[in-house]
């Protein structure tokens, strides 16, 4: 496990999706009334496994699925985007998506981000962890 964290901050836990296209770009997410573009995913519920929870923000927040099982990359901390002293403890999955994107629930904007130079606000998570790993080549699909 990769950690970038302060012990006595409180900690949400998530679920977050690593989706990338043909063309190498990764799938982001921007909430509604904030800044930072992160992982498609979201916290999980009492009782909830990672892949379980995966799949249910997937179908809230962008009305897809994805196709077979989610495979497990990693879990990773670091500070939260939108909740401020507080850090997110993620568990990564690579995913192929199944249906097209559709933007609801919390999530005003899905963007196909390309790693050689898009100029967006990347959520700490995103940027110290996700791209490193991308770049790296070692958690493809």
């Amino acid at each position: 496990m990769t950690t970038s964290r302060c012990d006595d901050a409180p900690t949400i836990r998530i679920a977050a999706a690593l989706i990338v296209d043909g063309r190498g770009r990764i799938l982001l997410v921007r909430k509604r009334g904030t800044q930072a573009f992160m992982q498609p995913g979201g916290k999980l519920e009492h009782g909830e496994t990672g892949p379980k929870a995966l799949a249910r923000e997937l179908r809230e927040e962008l009305g897809c699925g994805f196709v077979g099982e989610p495979r497990p990359i990693g879990r990773y901390s670091a500070a939260a985007a939108n909740e401020p002293g507080q850090l997110v403890e993620a568990e990564l999955f690579a995913v192929v998506l199944d249906g097209g994107i559709i933007p609801a629930a919390e999530i005003e904007e899905a963007h196909w981000y390309d790693l050689d130079g898009d100029a967006i606000v990347l959520a700490p998570l995103t940027r110290d962890h996700v791209l490193p790993l991308v770049r790296s080549g070692t958690c493809a699909p």
